[in-house]
């Protein structure tokens, strides 16, 4: 039986659903193919644990001159992503989970890190949050990015094996072992059938 490095979840812990959007599913503009794959389990997870979930939005910006820096030509190759263009049902998260998040908590952001948004930081501030629980989109890019700013913070880091994709099965399998040995002592990896059964 799979167990935790660190001992048993306590009820500080939040489940940190990232990105789980139209947006990133099969059909979207920027498709990730596992997604319907992980999709029941980050449901199981987020549906026993609604009002400890708080669900990441990726919201681009309305034109590329909104942003800074190197993410205008970011957004002048991926114009199409931008509000101006982009139906705004794609911003939603994916069902079931959008139905879910009416008892939980959505936080919008603009670039990879869910804590490039000031409302993360407030929302575990307030709560006395000492753990992130790590489910979502994509294990390369926000996933990661959002994982390395809860290890600055110092927070207590799960990443859900079996709950986290990518749209290449390189890119997931690096960032898994990155996060098992790089990180060992800040990050820990379990499936979800080990959280849950940790997690009181």
């Amino acid at each position: 039986m799979e167990r935790l490095p660190f001992g048993p979840i306590g009820d500080r812990a939040r489940h940190l659903c990232i990105d789980m959007q139209r947006l990133f599913a099969p059909g979207g503009p920027w498709p990730t193919p596992w997604m319907p794959r992980v999709l029941p389990v980050v449901a199981e997870l987020a549906q026993r644990f609604a009002e400890r979930t708080i669900f990441t939005r990726f919201v681009p910006p309305r034109r590329p001159e909104d942003m800074p820096g190197a993410w205008q030509r970011y957004y002048q190759r991926w114009r199409e992503v931008t509000r101006e263009k982009l139906d705004p049902a794609l911003l939603e998260l994916v069902p079931p989970l959008l139905e879910l998040s009416s008892r939980s908590r959505v936080v919008d952001k603009q670039t990879y890190s869910a804590f490039a948004t000031p409302d993360l930081a407030r929302v575990l501030r307030q709560e006395g949050v000492n753990t992130l629980i790590v489910t979502g989109a994509e294990t390369d890019v926000c996933v990661l990015a959002s994982v390395l700013g809860a290890v600055d913070r110092g927070y207590r880091v799960i990443v859900v094996t079996d709950a986290v994709c990518s749209s290449t099965d390189e890119g997931h399998d690096a960032l898994l072992g990155l996060y098992r040995h790089r990180f060992d002592q800040q990050i820990e990896t379990a499936d979800c059938e080990t959280v849950m059964r940790s997690w009181t």
